[in-house]
């Protein structure tokens, strides 16, 4: 056997034993459950709504549990290995891309299909049986993993995490503020940028039993792969924060071309068939929320006429695409002469910039409008601004008059897609966001990595911020 004289000095090499027990595993094992869970039901009702039609063949069925034949059981085995290969078993890779599970359960149907007519063309399940099941499949295992994904959101929201910080040093106490108020993150070690490679910074990061490192404003001639197969080979994760307004937040492969390492960026294969199916979304869910909510839109207009003078709902010119300009509708929350009034105001803005108009303690606002405001019920009349296609149910905050006309041009490249009701502004601090460059650049992450599958996260996680009232005033 050949040994090597160096074995042991590559950053990548284990150094340690990994942990088996830590929160990824967790997740892990829910998301299998979930997976399962679906199929069972999936298959439950399958067989339920089968009975009214052809039999199950006895080939398929030589042995029952949980009331589940024998041929269900080997291809939920091999279903679920399907996902585990897909990565989506991973927590922190695949595990949210909820159309990509879809694409992978029905591509374990077809292969079933295909597999079951090679093995014998007379022996196949029935097709009210095969197409209920792979459509209910579909849906209950994209429905438990959005649960699963709420759940893990909360749950990890109350679990501090360890963190420790390296930056630039007139960074580091704005970044440790921040990540104090804003998340769940306990700072619990410092280190300048140009020490992050060094022994001593690894060692510290050590003691401190960080869990996660947190980089910003690496120097050029420092590479973070580096720290981050040092921090692998611990279990500590890395998190690198871009620096530049310059960065594209790119979806892209490596490559290599003309000996320079790049990232090539395809289409997707939906293509144009990607958006249109989020319109046809915006409005499905629009309606169906406009009539499941209609008892709780009655309720808030007579609350809104009994508390205080005025109209019920507040109607107010806001950008849209391409700088249209358009009517937003909410249910007011402010007294019927607020617009008037904010030129008084200005002078006790809140916000760091003085673009967006802010006041933590609005004496404009009702005390019914405070309530609205904190759960967010102010917001749904913008349902029928979906229907009429001014905006989507995902996308950039739609901002008044007064706030772009203060806009850098940068800040316009927001306009270029449709605005939407919640985005990653919302999710992401809200009204805690005082400064609108922050709030920009989300803007601009989310059109760089726009995917439907990115629209179901936001949309997941709006639904968490709503119940918990984080953020609003």
């Amino acid at each position: 056997m050949i040994r090597s004289r160096v074995s042991g000095s590559d950053i990548r090499a284990p150094r340690n034993k990994g942990r088996w027990f830590c929160p990824e595993t967790v997740v892990a094992g829910l998301l299998f459950a979930s997976d399962l869970a679906a199929l069972v039901l999936a298959w439950k009702l399958g067989l339920q709504l089968n009975r009214f039609y052809a039999p199950l063949p006895p080939d398929l069925a030589a042995w029952y549990w949980w009331g589940l034949p024998s041929v269900f059981w080997l291809f939920a085995a091999g279903l679920l290995f399907l996902i585990a290969v897909s990565g989506l078993y991973y927590p922190r890779g695949y595990w949210k891309n909820y159309l990509r599970l879809a694409k992978v359960l029905s591509l374990g149907y077809l292969l079933a299909l295909a597999i079951g007519y090679f093995y014998d063309p007379k022996v196949d399940l029935p097709r009210s049986l095969f197409f209920g099941a792979w459509g209910l499949s579909v849906v209950f295992a994209v429905v438990l993993r959005l649960a699963v994904s709420l759940a893990f959101k909360v749950w990890t929201l109350r679990r501090p995490i360890r963190a420790f910080l390296v930056a630039p040093p007139e960074r580091q106490e704005y970044l440790r503020s921040l990540l104090g108020q804003r998340s769940n993150y306990k700072i619990v070690g410092r280190a300048i940028a140009t020490m992050a490679n060094e022994p001593e910074t690894l060692t510290e990061i050590l003691n401190c039993q960080a869990q996660e490192v947190i980089v910003e404003g690496l120097p050029p001639d420092h590479l973070a792969s580096r720290l981050y197969w040092q921090l692998r080979q611990h279990g500590i994760a890395l998190r690198l924060i871009p620096s530049s307004l310059e960065t594209l937040y790119r979806r892209g492969t490596p490559e290599i071309v003309a000996a320079l390492p790049t990232l090539r960026v395809d289409m997707t294969y939906l293509h144009g068939w990607e958006y249109r199916l989020k319109r046809y979304l915006d409005v499905i869910l629009a309606l169906l929320g406009i009539v499941v909510l209609a008892p709780l839109f009655v309720g808030v207009a007579i609350a809104i006429k009994l508390t205080s003078p005025g109209p019920v709902f507040f109607r107010q010119e806001r950008v849209g695409l391409h700088g249209q300009v358009f009517q937003m509708w909410k249910f007011r929350t402010m007294r019927a002469d607020a617009p008037q009034l904010q030129a008084q105001l200005e002078a006790q803005n809140e916000s760091a910039d003085g673009i967006l108009f802010k006041l933590k303690n609005d004496p404009r606002r009702t005390p019914l409008g405070r309530f609205l405001r904190k759960t967010s019920i102010d917001e749904l009349p913008q349902l029928f601004n979906v229907l009429w296609g001014d905006m989507s149910l995902v996308g950039p905050r739609p901002l008044p008059l007064r706030d772009v006309a203060r806009f850098h041009s940068w800040h316009h490249i927001r306009h270029q897609v449709l605005p939407g009701i919640t985005g990653l502004w919302q999710i992401s601090g809200r009204s805690q966001i005082s400064n609108f460059d922050e709030a920009a650049r989300l803007d601009l992450y989310y059109i760089d990595n726009w995917s439907l599958n990115l629209d179901l996260e936001i949309l997941v996680e709006t639904v968490r911020i709503v119940l918990f009232g984080r953020g609003a005033y």
